[in-house]
């Protein structure tokens, strides 16, 4: 049979799009795996191991390239850049891939795209990486920051901000966590009979199933192909929702009859989430910034069914006078840097500047000062973040309060990316509005 898709050149596609275009990483990735469906599981396997793991492992994969190439990365070809990159990859972490096809691969995607004239130049430093891939080099060790910054593929500005505020040891765990092994985790309100039907189901489809260690009702699922084909998807039996946002909507104690406002609130999780422990009580609205983001809540909340659930197009930083003491719950979980989350994000950490998460603290500030309005008397305010950054986390929690005294802190927890303990890095603060 004849093969209609090269999956190397496919993933240079996705590369070039992040790289050059800006295009988030699984956005770029599912829109390969989407035109491409009629692929094999091992294909689309490949496609996804390499073009993840070469953006994951960018910075080190360009050390490398830099100490064995005569010409450096910053002068090279975009595309040769990334064939190199993808080449070093598939030599140093996919034992399944044989050294010299990931050089001659390289070689021959060179030259179908019009580099022919470079191929002495992808063939050298290929070979000469390949022959030394037991002793590749990195920085010094005692130099601290730009050792733990290549080794672990994350800017340096982000190695020293966490050396700084959390020490080595913390460090390191975090770095380390960013390599776990990531399922997909999901909230299914089902329980008794109904929750293990669905569990059985998915095993039977050839499904791993297994509870996240931290509880909250969430699932960790892996082994599938396509999250569209997973049983009870389409049926709206469950939701696709991490520890953290399951644990913010489980600590805002929500009660039956409540009316739940979530100001930022795209795709829809813990609204939904929100919704189903309401059990037909109360009302849920959830808003976000965009059309395109309305739209995507609005596809999960017709996908899920339940009732009560609505989705809006507000900007949160517009005061809307309508909202003013209306909310018994009010979710804000605002945009941030997501250092916490780099782990599944795995191109953020190259976008993210100190610049802009010193505008995201003000903007987060800026939420929060027109949304606390709609909080009813003693009705409760729910902060959270997905990053690790203390200044848009305890630092704007500790602003909040003594900015509004009105709002008293109850608790906040600060948790951090851990593979022993499967958890993404994440920020809840829990205020209580005075009663009039």
């Amino acid at each position: 049979m004849t093969k209609t898709a090269d999956e190397r050149e496919l993933v240079l596609g996705i590369l070039m799009e992040v790289t050059r275009d800006q295009v988030m990483s699984h956005v770029a990735l599912r829109g390969v795996l989407e035109k491409y469906q009629y692929l094999d599981k091992r294909e689309r396997a490949f496609i996804t191991r390499l073009s993840e793991g070469t953006i994951e492992r960018m910075l080190e994969l360009d050390y490398i390239i830099d100490r064995f190439s005569s010409v450096k990365k910053g002068k090279m070809k975009p595309v040769i850049r990334n064939i190199l990159r993808m080449a070093v990859y598939q030599i140093k972490y996919m034992d399944s891939v044989p050294d010299s096809a990931a050089c001659n691969e390289a070689v021959r995607l060179a030259v179908k795209k019009g580099f022919g004239p470079l191929r002495g130049f992808v063939n050298g430093v290929l070979r000469r990486i390949a022959r030394e891939k037991e002793n590749l080099p990195l920085p010094d060790p005692s130099e601290r920051t730009a050792y733990l910054s290549v080794r672990y593929s994350v800017p340096a500005w982000i190695v020293e901000q966490w050396r700084q505020e959390y020490g080595e040891e913390r460090t390191e765990d975090m770095l380390n966590a960013l390599y776990r092994e990531r399922p997909t985790c999901i909230w299914c309100g089902k329980k008794g009979p109904e929750r293990e039907a669905l569990i059985k189901e998915m095993e039977e489809a050839g499904i791993t199933v297994r509870p996240h260690p931290e509880g909250q009702g969430v699932l960790c699922i892996s082994g599938y192909d396509y999250l569209g084909m997973v049983p009870g998807f389409r049926e709206g039996a469950f939701l696709v929702q991490d520890i953290s946002s399951a644990r913010a909507v489980e600590a805002a104690d929500i009660r039956k009859g409540d009316h739940v406002l979530d100001v930022c609130g795209a795709p829809g999780g813990k609204a939904l989430h929100a919704a189903w422990l309401l059990e037909g009580t109360g009302s849920v609205e959830t808003r976000d910034v965009s059309p395109a983001k309305t739209a995507l809540i609005q596809e999960n909340i017709d996908r899920m069914g339940i009732p009560g659930v609505r989705a809006v197009c507000q900007d949160a930083t517009a005061f809307d006078k309508a909202s003013v003491e209306t909310a018994d719950v009010l979710l804000a979980d605002l945009p941030c840097s997501g250092l916490g989350v780099l782990a599944k994000k795995t191109d953020l950490k190259y976008r993210m500047s100190p610049g802009q998460e010193e505008e995201l603290v003000l903007l987060q500030r800026k939420i929060l000062s027109t949304v606390k309005d709609y909080v009813k008397p003693g009705g409760t305010l729910l902060y959270s973040t997905c990053t690790v950054h203390r200044a848009e986390n305890e630092e704007n929690a500790d602003w909040f309060g003594k900015e509004f005294p009105e709002f008293s802190l109850e608790w906040q927890e600060q948790i951090f990316p851990s593979a022993s303990r499967e958890t993404d890095g994440f920020y809840l603060a829990k205020f209580k509005k005075r009663q009039a």
